[in-house]
């Protein structure tokens, strides 16, 4: 499906994993609160762009939200080298038309039921969390909560960054602990 052809600026953002860097486009890209998370070239059938960056050996992971696409590389290849490929070809991409992503309806899953501890927990991370890791180029989403224990799902550069479980232990889960003090013992991540 083609869209007509834009004028498409982008600019980069650093973010602390040193693996990823946040490739910030002019215009929304995904719809408001979604986001898409490539682990690798398999996941990315139904997201043409992704696959086409997965194709440089130096792409580990890719990840779309709002108006930006973080990418991860290898190790072995510093972000001077590379940075002006990877913004070409998102810029190339956009500017042909072509959508990033064919999105299907999402499944539906069973809700949990929503407690009142539960819908606490969700606010303080749509509040006071989201925005901060949405700026550092990832997504953190609620999976659920169990004995005291906030599961989450961290996405995009927060995936295999060497500063997120020191974030996640000493920024959220004390964080939670602090708003929620009797409800809140620990907070994990899932992989």
């Amino acid at each position: 499906m083609l869209q007509a052809a834009k004028n498409i600026h982008i600019y980069l953002e650093s973010n602390p994993n040193p693996n990823s860097l946040k490739f910030v486009v002019n215009e929304m890209l995904i719809p408001e609160g979604m986001s898409f998370d490539f682990p690798d070239a398999e996941s990315a059938e139904n997201a043409p762009l992704a696959k086409e960056l997965f194709s440089y050996p130096f792409v580990e992971r890719v990840f779309y939200m709002s108006n930006f696409v973080t990418v991860t590389k290898t190790a072995d290849v510093e972000w001077i080298e590379i940075q002006g490929k990877v913004k070409e070809h998102i810029k190339n991409f956009l500017e042909s038309g072509r959508y990033i992503i064919e999105i299907n309806e999402p499944e539906q899953v069973p809700a949990e039921e929503e407690t009142e501890t539960v819908r606490k927990i969700k606010t303080i991370l749509d509040e006071y969390i989201r925005p901060a890791v949405e700026q550092d180029g990832g997504a953190i989403t609620y999976h659920s909560f169990s004995d005291g224990i906030v599961k989450v799902r961290l996405q995009g550069s927060c995936s295999g960054c060497p500063s997120s479980m020191v974030t996640l232990k000493a920024g959220i889960e004390n964080l939670f602990k602090r708003m929620m003090p009797t409800e809140v013992y620990g907070v994990e991540a899932l992989a």
